[in-house]
């Protein structure tokens, strides 16, 4: 590949996987690698690995000599942008106070940008993906857990915690189930897809008849959401009742989305994006019932950036500005 006059580095880090790209500030993807069951449970040596992948990454791309622009990092929350450090990452054992935005910019020369991942792939949906062209627009992830990033008024907007956009911890019932967080009734309770998978196990026990429990060959503890999602398009009843009340319960979250923000649209990832024929159009007529008439034409679209989305995600935080990161 020949030397581009300009480039950033993006590094998107994941529980199961990591994902780096080169490319340009645009959001053009120059080069991509992957990085699969990558994090041993220490932060210290899980960054030497990503280090080592960004160099083979330049070097297979003739930059070994050259320094990127910047890094971009999108990463689990909770993080603090400012500081360049992840605070606490569920999904990656060991890492808690990892000032992975000072050891990246020591080891790679370039300044670090650090932003978490669902705040990172509204950015990427904004600018490269479903999102082009809006001015207030909200991207949700509708996977393990539930959470949003907002662009509101041309901007990503993170509140005074930067922890906006955490609606799926917002309560949709006033007594209810706990989620991973240990908050009762939240929206990610009743349809984060660990939730569901939990769900499925506890009504499974309780004597359910479901072709879930054969799709995960007799062992309730494969049980996830994508085999839910089979169990659906085999016309499994159970499957699809559990459909029903996962479409409504975030067609409430997003409702109250709606109000609050009045967004121009909504872009829905994960596994709305990868099934739209299944959830799409009843989340559309469900979210749209809770709302005043004047709101009804928000747009409810899937995201569009599909398997691409990890690396424009972590090239689009690379190409915030500096100054986006001030308190």
């Amino acid at each position: 590949m020949a030397e581009p006059e300009r480039f950033v580095l993006g590094i998107d880090v994941g529980g199961t996987k990591a994902v780096l790209a080169l490319g340009r500030a645009d959001g053009r993807v120059l080069a991509e690698s992957r990085l699969d069951h990558w994090a041993r449970g220490a932060w210290a040596q899980d960054l030497e690995t990503l280090v080592a992948a960004a160099r083979d990454l330049l070097r297979d791309a003739g930059l070994q000599n050259a320094a990127p622009d910047a890094v971009g990092v999108s990463a689990p929350g909770p993080l603090d942008p400012a500081r360049g450090v992840v605070l606490a990452a569920p999904n990656l054992p060991g890492w808690s106070d990892v000032p992975i935005g000072e050891r990246l910019r020591e080891a790679l020369g370039a300044p670090v940008r650090l932003e978490n991942d669902a705040n990172a792939a509204a950015l990427a949906e904004w600018r490269n993906g479903a999102g082009r062209g809006t001015r207030n627009m909200v991207y949700a992830t509708m996977s393990t857990g539930i959470g949003a990033g907002l662009i509101l008024d041309g901007r990503l907007y993170r509140g005074a915690h930067f922890q906006a956009g955490e609606f799926g911890h917002v309560p949709i019932r006033a007594r209810g189930r706990d989620s991973a967080a240990g908050l009762p009734g939240t929206l990610e309770a009743y349809a984060g897809g660990a939730a569901l998978a939990d769900r499925i196990r506890a009504d499974v026990a309780r004597g359910a008849r479901t072709r879930i429990l054969e799709l995960a060959a007799g062992d309730p503890r494969r049980i996830n959401a994508r085999l839910w999602v089979e169990a659906i398009r085999s016309g499994d009843a159970y499957a699809r009742g559990l459909r029903d009340r996962f479409v409504r319960d975030t067609a409430q979250g997003l409702a109250g989305l709606v109000m609050l923000l009045d967004p121009e649209m909504i872009v829905l990832g994960t596994i709305v994006q990868q099934n739209p024929d299944l959830f799409l159009a009843g989340i559309r007529e469900r979210t749209r019932a809770r709302l005043w008439d004047s709101l009804r034409g928000v747009r409810i679209e899937p995201g569009q950036l599909g398997p691409r989305l990890p690396a424009h995600a972590a090239l689009a935080v690379a190409a915030l500005e500096p100054g986006d990161f001030s308190r």
